[in-house]
């Protein structure tokens, strides 16, 4: 009897949703291979504590079938917070290392890049935040980063420091939105244990 294929949960990242463009991306490979009922792309609330019980409910959902993360910046944050939590497998792609830090500076008005949707942006958002880091990843084999050294939002090597065991593909330019993702899809596909014919 095979091994059923894993399910993936794709996370944004802040301000985005799931039409961003390697969410798109990977559910068109998905449907490529027969597979689109095996990705899971949810619209994620601004709230982190909000989010994170999505994200739970996610998880309890699909786990019993295998599951695997893939999380763009805001979203790879979530993602090491869950993978730790219950032992999955994650894809990290310009992963936001201490989000609590950097949106501390982004108070105030806000505007979701895809929706349009307006919110503020409070000190609560980085309590929140903070209560989701992990220090340090206990299997950091069950980790693949994505990185390029553009990234202008991120500092690419906070992520170097923070999982330096991980395997890694470090791409020199490109930008924090990751460019030419095509070129790394099927190596996402299968870090997370989908096979190439979908079967």
């Amino acid at each position: 009897m095979s091994t059923p294929t894993p399910a993936i949960l794709y996370i944004h990242g802040f301000n985005s949703s799931p039409e961003s463009h390697k969410a798109r991306i990977l559910v068109a490979r998905m449907e490529a291979l027969g597979l689109g009922d095996r990705i899971r792309v949810p619209a994620l609330s601004d709230r982190p504590e909000r989010a994170a019980l999505q994200l739970e409910a996610e998880v309890e959902r699909l786990l019993p079938g295998g599951l695997a993360l893939v999380g763009s910046s805001l979203g790879g944050y979530y993602a090491t917070w869950l993978a730790e939590r219950h032992g999955l497998r994650a894809v990290l792609v310009n992963p936001a290392v201490r989000p609590y830090e950097l949106l501390a500076d982004y108070l105030g008005p806000q505007q979701n890049l895809y929706t349009g949707e307006r919110y503020e942006l409070v000190a609560e958002h980085i309590t929140a935040l903070r209560a989701l880091d992990v220090e340090r990843v206990s299997h950091p084999g069950r980790f693949l980063l994505l990185l390029q050294s553009g990234d202008e939002t991120l500092d690419f090597r906070q992520a170097l420091r923070k999982y330096p065991d991980s395997p890694r593909i470090l791409m020199a330019g490109g930008s924090h939105g990751f460019e030419n993702f095509e070129a790394v899809a099927e190596r996402v596909l299968r870090f997370c244990g989908v096979p190439p014919n979908g079967l």
